[in-house]
C-alpha cells in the first residue's frame, strides 16, 4: 500500500490527488478569472468558518478580502475542498492563519 505524498492517503483508496504534470480540468468561471492575488484552485477563509473559491460566486470580489477576517490556502491539498466540514476543517495557511473552514460556501459549491 503506497501512501501519496501530497494527501498522505493510500493511491486508490482514498487519494484523489492528480498525478504529477496532469493537468486538472478548467472549472466554468475560470474562462473570465480576473483576479489577481489568488490562483483560481485557492481557498479563502472567512471568519464566518466558511470557505470560498476565488471568482466562483458572485457575492465576493478580490477587494472584499483584505484585513484579518480572511486567511487563506494558496495551494490546496486536491479534494480539501470536498472534504471540508467539521471533521475536516481547513485551516488557513496565509492571511490570518488562526482562521479555520468548516463549511463550504453554497454558491462557490455550485460553481465548482
Amino acid at each position: 500500500m503506497k501512501r501519496c505524498e501530497r494527501c498522505e492517503l493510500i493511491i486508490g483508496e482514498g487519494c484523489s490527488c492528480r498525478p504529477s504534470g496532469a493537468r486538472r480540468p478548467k472549472r466554468p468561471y475560470e474562462d473570465e478569472y480576473q483576479w489577481t492575488k489568488f490562483e483560481p484552485d485557492a481557498l479563502l477563509i472567512h471568519g464566518s468558518k466558511t470557505a470560498h473559491v476565488p471568482a466562483a460566486c458572485r457575492h465576493m470580489t478580490e477587494d472584499d478580502v483584505k484585513g484579518n477576517s480572511w486567511g487563506w490556502i494558496p495551494s490546496p491539498d486536491p479534494g480539501m475542498w470536498d472534504r471540508i466540514s467539521e471533521a475536516s476543517p481547513a485551516k488557513a495557511t496565509e492571511g490570518n492563519v488562526k482562521l479555520i473552514a468548516t463549511k463550504r460556501c453554497k454558491d462557490c459549491a455550485s460553481a465548482t
